[in-house]
């Protein structure tokens, strides 16, 4: 703040000796000594209390930067919580129609019997026929599927064997 370097210091220290004089001199700087201390000290209270100022307006800001988030996502869960429950809602519309409408679902490509045998096919390559009315499917027997193969009767391949 001020530029006091120690040739001015000096020479304001003999102007003050001259003028008070050595008698009085201990006892005006230990005044001046005692009122900088004052000074110091509401210096250190003020800024003491300006920071807490600062800190508070940082707590009120980063509050309502909390309660503002906290908001955001609960605005964000509810809008989630309507699509999921107008998906639902679709969804069942949709099965609800399809029961109504008699329409049986689409037969499961990958289903199989307990024996381990496709369902859905109709008797294609492995000789396994699709189920009739509920029934389970079945493979033909071996007379039967080597009769097919070599296009005799069944009955002759039975009692040939």
């Amino acid at each position: 703040m001020f530029d006091i370097t120690s040739s001015k210091l000096l020479i304001v220290g003999i102007v003050a000796l001259l003028v008070i004089g050595p008698k009085d001199l201990p006892a005006l700087l230990r005044t001046i000594g005692k009122y900088m201390g004052i000074i110091k000290r509401h210096a250190a209270d003020f800024r003491a209390q300006f920071e807490e100022a600062i800190r508070e307006t940082e707590l009120d800001q980063l509050k309502k930067d909390v309660e503002k988030l906290g908001t955001e996502t609960q605005s964000t869960f509810a809008e989630a919580e309507q699509a999921v429950n107008k998906d639902l809602a679709d969804a069942r519309l949709d099965v609800d129609t399809a029961l109504e409408g008699g329409a049986k679902p689409a037969a499961d490509p990958m289903a199989h019997d307990a024996d381990g045998l496709p369902i859905a096919s109709t008797g294609g390559a492995g000789g396994v026929t699709a189920p009739l009315n509920g029934a389970a499917p079945h493979a033909p027997e071996p007379a039967v599927a080597a009769a097919e193969e070599t296009g005799a009767p069944a009955e002759t391949q039975k009692s040939g064997a």
